[in-house]
């Protein structure tokens, strides 16, 4: 057995387990091993209630007191069971679990795990899961992986899958000299892949995960730095000159442009008339103003006769773009003759946009990744235009440069990464910061709040809906058992519906939908049929929803202050005063002061600066950070000390052995060969 082993083949799963595996894309025992957990729990021994603090998990040991009360809310089954220990009393509330009522016997000794919270004098703890005494002394401070599910696949089948292929598959060779190991601090490659899956302590995790970002930073680096001279020194096969198209476009405009605009509108002409070809990155807060930047580009490009591409990450998104452009195009007498791309059109549809593309009648082509697709054959394509989800790699160049263009590329990203962290990230390209908002903008008034304040914050949603607007609420996980003590989108669509009145239209949006679904309720969304949309982060980029006021985040503290940043530039987006609230389960000193940063500050940059301070490399479980980096296991945030002490390794080895052709590297370059460091995963688009 060796990674490339297909799951099946592993005791115990069958051909309905291993489609199970496939849906969190583990086709072979490699995957399974790179499956890392997305979280850990240790069970505590179990405190009194008087001992148990709000906002924090934990286990308590108490009886069953009095008869279950239950009730129903529409279509949500509502369970208060009355638990006491001697220092206090609980309530514990379970939704759609009726068999409870007959499990949980009066009299009955059990331990309850879950978050605490305090309203008015009660303790309660929402769906918390129910050990025997037993079974919870079983696991008691020991370090459990918890990894991501889907439905029919449990946390246990995942572990024995693991701990399976670990004991079969042979050691992976190491690739980093002794020395190396040594002078960086990192465990061997075998140790940190046993150590993430089971650590048996806290040192034994970190240590491990040290090892696995170090690797993922160190061949995303150097494969990129590799690159970076060629990319700078490609010559451009499409020189162009400024022409009155550009300067008519903005005297048009119904706003005048920033300094910031103007400056990097300037830096990019610069580009697009050197004999060089452009890469170059707009790094600018949410709305200020990149896409007319991006249009401003594609312009230029088609008054010279020229093809622009717009790659959007949604197919909403595309099309909300291409609708925008065809009414500028309409109203301003543009140079553009624009046809959108996109996966759900019709093969129909998709030969007349080839025929007009590969005729050179469309200068303007706006789509999703199927602008890149084989099919697809340009005239003269010039110019592609790429947003932060899309960024090109290596291998997305190379099938341009295939079909016979060498395009400028400008990339887009409204991820406000700190300028230190933006230089090593980006190596291949020129950055160019939009660092102004226009003036016009209602700045977004935000309140930080415990869970105490969901029934007013569900008021206050309902009165903004009633008044013709709509919200969003963010939730960390897609349904109940990816990690306990968070909020999932699946259940609270359900809990959100049953508190607000019956015609207002609640929906749940994440990614593990199909790309046909997601669509159809982005879509919805995007045309009011929705008036309350729960999402995981997917909603972070891809929708642009002016009439959109609220966006209420749960388990807020389990974000990164620059993803909460990110989260609420979905809404602000319109004419109307726009509202965001951080709902923390967690109320302790440091947990709020962090989340009052966002109170404080409306500017993405200033923000990820102090994200950056307050983040250490001990808070592992956090929500990933999302946006163009999709590392598997490091975070730009987290992880900044290992991203430049893996930078620094990188640039020494490459003045040391650029092709690491010495006998000593071999290992390694055999190792780099074999890792898919692109930054766009199509799978998941």
């Amino acid at each position: 057995m060796d990674r490339s082993t297909p799951m099946i083949e592993l005791k115990g799963i069958g051909e309905k387990t291993q489609k199970l595996f496939a849906k969190l894309d583990i086709y072979t025992v490699g995957d399974l091993l790179s499956f890392y957990p997305k979280d850990y729990e240790t069970f505590h021994s179990p405190v009194s209630i008087r001992q148990a603090a709000s906002g924090e998990v934990c286990a308590v040991r108490g009886a069953v007191t009095g008869i279950p009360n239950e009730k129903r809310v529409r279509n949500l089954y509502i369970l208060n069971v009355n638990v006491s220990d001697g220092t206090g009393n609980l309530q514990l509330t379970f939704f759609n679990m009726p068999f409870l009522k007959k499990a949980l016997k009066q009299g009955g000794y059990y331990i309850f795990r879950g978050s605490v919270q305090t309203r008015g004098n009660f303790k309660i703890m929402e769906q918390p899961k129910i050990y025997s005494i037993e079974e919870y002394e079983k696991q008691t401070d020991k370090l459990i992986p918890k990894y991501s599910l889907t439905k029919g696949l449990t946390n246990q089948a995942l572990q024995k899958a693991v701990k399976q292929a670990l004991s079969l598959c042979p050691a992976e060779e190491e690739y980093y000299g002794e020395e190396f190991l040594r002078s960086h601090d990192l465990a061997r490659a075998e140790d940190a892949l046993h150590g993430i899956h089971f650590p048996t302590d806290m040192e034994m995790l970190m240590k491990a995960r040290r090892r696995l970002v170090f690797d993922e930073f160190f061949s995303f680096l150097f494969l990129m730095r590799q690159n970076k001279e060629f990319s700078d020194r490609m010559e451009n096969s499409y020189t162009m000159f400024e022409t009155a198209d550009t300067i008519r476009f903005v005297e048009q405009l119904s706003f005048p442009l920033t300094k910031a605009q103007k400056r990097v509108w300037g830096e990019i002409r610069d580009d697009l008339g050197s004999p060089y070809c452009m890469n170059r990155l707009i790094q600018g807060d949410v709305g200020s103003g990149k896409t007319v930047l991006a249009l401003l580009a594609l312009l230029m490009t088609a008054a010279n006769g020229y093809q622009g591409a717009m790659m959007a990450p949604t197919e909403v998104l595309a099309t909300q773009h291409f609708e925008t452009v065809c009414e500028y195009t309409e109203k301003m007498h543009l140079a553009f003759k624009p046809v959108l791309l996109v996966g759900s059109m019709t093969a129909k549809e998709k030969r007349e946009a080839y025929g007009k593309i590969a005729s050179g009648e469309a200068n303007l082509i706006i789509g999703t990744h199927a602008l890149i697709q084989g099919k697809v054959e340009y005239k003269s394509l010039a110019l592609v235009v790429t947003d932060e989800q899309h960024r090109f790699g290596v291998r997305q160049r190379e099938q341009l440069a295939e079909k016979g263009e060498k395009p400028h590329i400008l990339v887009m990203s409204a991820t406000p990464i700190p300028r230190t962290l933006a230089i090593i990230l980006y190596g291949d390209l020129h950055i160019s910061v939009v660092d102004e908002l226009p003036a016009n903008r209602l700045p977004i008034k935000n309140c930080v709040v415990n869970t105490a304040y969901r029934a007013k914050a569900y008021e206050f949603i309902e009165k903004e809906v009633k008044a013709g607007r709509q919200a969003y609420v963010i939730c960390p996980q897609v349904e109940e058992g990816e990690l306990d003590d968070l909020e999932n989108v699946v259940d609270y669509t359900k809990k959100l519906q049953s508190r607000l009145s019956a015609d207002i239209h609640v929906a749940y949006l994440h990614g593990k939908m199909r790309p046909a679904d997601k669509n159809r309720i982005m879509e919805d969304f995007a045309a009011r049929a929705i008036d309350v949309l729960v999402s995981t982060t997917v909603i972070e980029v891809g929708i642009n929803v002016p009439n959109a006021t609220v966006m209420m985040v749960e388990n807020a503290e389990r974000f990164g202050l620059a993803q909460l940043h990110q989260l609420r530039g979905r809404v602000g987006r319109g004419a109307h005063q726009s509202y965001c609230i951080f709902v923390s389960t967690k109320e302790n000193k440091e947990t709020m002061e962090r989340l009052q940063i966002l109170n404080r500050s409306n500017d993405g940059f200033f923000i990820a600066s102090e994200d950056l301070k307050l983040r250490g490399p001990g808070d592992l479980f956090g929500i990933r950070q999302s946006g163009e980096f999709s590392f598997r296991i490091g975070d730009i945030y987290n992880d900044a000390a290992v991203l430049q002490k893996a930078a620094a390794a990188v640039d020494k080895l490459l003045l040391d052995d650029p092709s690491l052709e010495r006998p000593e590297h071999g290992a390694l370059r055999k190792h780099l060969e074999n890792v898919a460091v692109d930054s766009v995963d199509f799978r998941t688009i």
